[in-house]
């Protein structure tokens, strides 16, 4: 793979010379690879049959999970939280154990491999909120909660610079992976001071279907504000806020 430079960015193909845009750059690779129909047919390439089945079925699976806490991710993602995320998920297809290969689940998985999954690496949940917090999943009553003593905001958060406010926000959802659906209620504080006096006590509440017979994953996340002039702005585009899973439960 060779990177692009100069003034004129290439797309396209010449002369078997593959030009392309990615995150990292203008890139350029030679033009090749195994013609479709032998790996669709060729029973050399079960394996890879296989694999790509696998792989798939775990892209459609994050999607499903992407667009489920998407209020709250648009907020909260880097540049690479997709691919991250599809490889936790192929990870979790490969220790289905009912199924067999290349017809493995994400359901029939252990999906608790997605707990303390970030969905931002640049404003890790894990190195920013540094006070204790109690969260649970009530699978019959259907509520997910999480709880926090009142705490120091300078103490206890470490904020990107520039912060005057935060807000804590959690969100619950129902994942259906086979259906390729989902269900999703979240709750959130106020904008809060980013002070040294302490907080009141927190207590966030999303309540989902009752008895439910899916998945649930909960995600925590913190977002950052400046105030000017009275009006308040999401830090930096947001580039610094932190959302993780907190909880996976499963029936």
């Amino acid at each position: 793979m060779a990177k692009q430079t100069g003034i004129i960015k290439l797309k396209g193909t010449i002369g078997g010379i593959s030009f392309y845009k990615t995150t990292d750059g203008h890139l350029a690779r030679e033009k090749g690879g195994v013609d479709a129909n032998r790996i669709a047919n060729d029973p050399a390439f079960q394996r890879t049959r296989e694999n790509g089945s696998e792989f798939g079925r775990a892209g459609k699976g994050g999607k499903v999970l992407r667009n489920a806490i998407r209020i709250l991710l648009q907020n909260a993602k880097d540049k690479r939280v997709v691919s991250r995320l599809t490889k936790t998920l192929v990870a979790i297809t490969k220790t289905d154990t009912t199924n067999e290969r290349g017809s493995r689940t994400l359901q029939d998985g252990n999906l608790s491999l997605l707990e303390n999954f970030e969905f931002n690496l640049n404003g890790k949940l894990g190195t920013t909120l540094f006070t204790p917090f109690t969260n649970a999943f009530d699978r019959v009553s259907g509520d997910a909660i999480v709880n926090l003593d009142a705490f120091s905001p300078t103490v206890r958060i470490a904020a990107p610079t520039g912060t005057t406010h935060f807000k804590v926000v959690m969100g619950a959802s129902e994942l259906d992976f086979e259906n390729e659906t989902s269900t999703f209620e979240n709750d959130e504080t106020a904008i809060l001071p980013y002070t040294a006096d302490d907080t009141a006590v927190i207590a966030l509440t999303a309540s989902l279907t009752a008895n439910s017979t899916l998945p649930v994953v909960q995600v925590l996340g913190i977002e950052f504000y400046q105030e000017v002039n009275g009006q308040m702005y999401e830090l930096k585009n947001g580039a610094y806020n932190a959302l993780a899973v907190v909880i996976v439960d499963t029936p």
